[in-house]
């Protein structure tokens, strides 16, 4: 079980957004994908509490960077067309982190 959890995670946070970048972004979709995988960044969020790791936590709502006004934000940020990319990669992330929160 703890594999699929795995699997299922990581595929989500690079696997399907390589997909999602190819299908829509078919021109760009490199660069998009490369932004996708940088959005992972708000996990540095996971480093102010101890343990860094916990399988059995569910981010959502935990780490400042994935709270419910955080996550309004990103919402805000898919209006301008110059931050839709982004707010596309992050809102993914949290999704991605949502579904983690099945598992526990």
């Amino acid at each position: 079980m703890d594999f699929l959890r795995f699997t299922t995670h990581y595929g989500m946070h690079f696997l399907i957004p390589g997909i999602i970048a190819y299908l829509f972004f078919r021109n760009n979709w490199r660069k998009v994908w490369l932004i996708f995988v940088i959005t992972m960044l708000i996990d540095v969020d996971h480093l102010f509490v101890i343990p860094i790791f916990d399988s059995n936590r569910c981010s959502i709502n935990f780490h400042p960077l994935h709270s419910y006004y955080a996550i309004a934000l990103y919402f805000i940020l898919l209006i301008p067309k110059k931050t839709r990319i982004i707010a596309i990669g992050l809102l993914f992330h949290i999704l991605t982190d949502f579904s983690d929160c099945f598992w526990i």
